[in-house]
């Protein structure tokens, strides 16, 4: 049985382990099913062009912005203003716990 804790959840912040953006990070905007999501950054993968990821391609980060998910909740879209904003502010904190 697999581990429902294995696919990541809409608004969940990952970063991508396999193909041409390794490395880069976006966001969660659609759960297709138990193997794959779509995944948009809002600044080279726009939210109306989402790349559809196997979910064992991304690593979770664990972090879900609040207001992608609420956004995806209430009115079933985002903007890429917001996902930039949830990744840079993710990147933000991520630095500076790595600085203290």
């Amino acid at each position: 049985m697999k581990n429902p804790d294995s696919v990541p959840q809409v608004g969940e912040l990952v970063r991508i382990s396999q193909g041409r953006d390794i490395g880069q990070f976006a966001c969660v905007i659609e759960v297709v099913n138990d193997r794959f999501v779509l995944i948009a950054d809002g600044d080279k993968r726009k939210v109306d062009r989402a790349k559809k990821k196997n979910v064992q391609h991304v690593e979770r980060l664990y972090d879900i912005s609040s207001e992608v998910k609420n956004s995806i909740v209430e009115t079933g879209r985002v903007t890429n203003a917001k996902l930039r904003f949830a990744i840079s502010s993710y990147i933000h904190k991520s630095l500076l716990k790595e600085g203290e």
